[in-house]
């Protein structure tokens, strides 16, 4: 399990990566007309006498020789390629690039379960994957039919990458608005929670103060910068305001024991 930690935080960073690089995760190559079966997709594994190396993501078959060291038996992704895993034996590994359960119940194609922002990390990788190889073809089965017609699945998993996409264009306006304090914590003092103008890794020209944001939709709350004169977001320009920036957002909270235009806090433990 330890593995598979890593690897999952390496897929994710990567897909970030992917991202910031420009990637539009909703385009990616369409797959040529050639249909695999399961079995079919099982004899490129990458092992000595096998006719090659692919990889099924989304349905979508690969050919990945040329990242062999990556892919092939002991690579880093091994567990995700055509069967360089016992276990992974002419599967669609897809649900893993989100999750990093290379486990036998986690190298499985069904993403039903997972959310929007996974989808949008595994279609990241898709995207990745259509530009950097080539697509040979299709997998019959939960995302392919026997005629290479896009299934149901397919369409909600489609479904999902869009709300993702929705959901992150909405968090990044968040961010941009609010950015995430800096943090630490330490048994004997406690925790401390401050702002400085890169903290969250949004660059500005103000400070601001610490306050709890609880964001619709989400569970919890979590530490943000709010910016403290001005007026609030949205109403640049405007000649009538407070001069209290976002301080007045209903979503905020300050923190107990905490001055209010403080730019750090420290709560003891």
């Amino acid at each position: 399990m330890r593995r598979g930690a890593v690897v999952v935080s390496v897929l994710c960073l990567g897909a970030a990566w992917l991202l910031g690089r420009g990637f539009d995760p909703r385009s990616w190559l369409q797959p040529r007309s050639r249909l695999l079966s399961a079995a079919e997709l099982g004899r490129y594994r990458g092992a000595p006498g096998d006719p090659g190396l692919y990889l099924a993501l989304l349905g979508r078959v690969f050919d990945v020789q040329p990242g062999r060291k990556h892919y092939g038996p002991g690579g880093a992704y091994s567990g995700l390629a055509g069967v360089t895993a016992p276990f992974a034996t002419g599967r669609d590994a897809t649900r893993a690039f989100a999750t990093g359960d290379f486990t036998p119940s986690g190298l499985v194609d069904d993403v039903s379960a997972l959310s929007p922002a996974e989808m949008l990390t595994i279609q990241s990788w898709l995207s990745f994957y259509s530009t950097n190889y080539a697509c040979v073809g299709k997998l019959v089965g939960r995302f392919y039919d026997e005629n290479g017609a896009p299934t149901e699945a397919l369409r909600q998993a489609e479904a999902a990458i869009e709300e993702g996409l929705k959901f992150k264009a909405e968090s990044d306006q968040w961010k941009e608005r609010f950015p995430p304090c800096n943090s630490e914590w330490s048994s004997a003092k406690g925790s401390r929670f401050w702002c400085s103008r890169q903290s969250g890794g949004v660059n500005r020209d103000w400070t601001g103060v610490p306050r709890k944001l609880y964001r619709p939709g989400l569970r919890g709350s979590h530490c943000v910068c709010v910016r403290t004169n001005g007026p609030p977001w949205g109403q640049q320009g405007s000649a009538q305001h407070s001069d209290r920036g976002d301080l007045d957002n209903p979503h905020l909270q300050e923190y107990d024991g905490c001055h209010p235009r403080a730019e750090q806090c420290i709560l003891s433990t």
